[in-house]
């Protein structure tokens, strides 16, 4: 892990993204119940994320599935000053949870959280530097490759609803060069361009 996203990843109170009554599994390295059917990504996923997209200071960024707002505050962290974070997400008591969450700790300013379907990407902020999906989606978006900038990556994790490979995609100029990080395991990406 570099010495940035561990330093994220210390500054940032996981145990102020979980529900009251699992406070004290916060850091168990391992995905945790958000409520909604929805989870909090283990500490190593988010991570590992944070590595291959990275992230620096002064970049913009699209999180696809808010979830309690985690991840959008360990990117906030890496990006900070100058960056800001958009996350969106499809279900409103969690759009709530994490904005909440999010203020309590201080990342309010570097992190807009959006309630909406993801899997469009947010045209009107568009271009993106990094983009990264934090569910499963059947195929890479293609609304999210549209709105990569030039050198831009995008992270998503793509195949059924039980199992996917984490693929990262680089844009160069008309080209997307796709490589293949390995398995993982979201949740699945709901929305018109992902699982229905």
């Amino acid at each position: 892990m570099s010495p940035a996203v561990e330093n994220a990843m210390k500054r940032v109170p996981r145990e102020e993204f979980v529900p009251a009554q699992i406070k004290d599994e916060a850091y168990a390295d391992t995905p945790l119940p958000i409520g909604e059917g929805q989870t909090i990504s283990a500490p190593h996923m988010v991570a590992i994320m944070a590595e291959k997209l990275q992230l620096e200071p002064g970049l913009t960024v699209l999180e696809i599935g808010a979830g309690s707002g985690y991840h959008a505050a360990i990117s906030a962290e890496l990006i900070a000053p100058g960056g800001h974070v958009y996350t969106i997400e499809r279900i409103a008591s969690l759009a709530s949870f994490a904005e909440g969450n999010l203020k309590r700790t201080g990342y309010a300013s570097l992190v807009t959280v959006i309630f909406g379907d993801g899997t469009k990407g947010l045209p009107n902020k568009a271009p993106f530097d990094r983009i990264f999906v934090a569910a499963g989606a059947p195929d890479v978006p293609l609304p999210l490759t549209d709105q990569l900038a030039e050198g831009g990556i995008l992270l998503v994790p793509v195949g059924g609803r039980y199992y996917q490979d984490l693929i990262r995609v680089v844009r160069k100029g008309k080209k997307l060069e796709k490589e293949n990080l390995g398995g993982c395991v979201f949740v699945p990406l709901i929305g018109e361009h992902g699982h229905h």
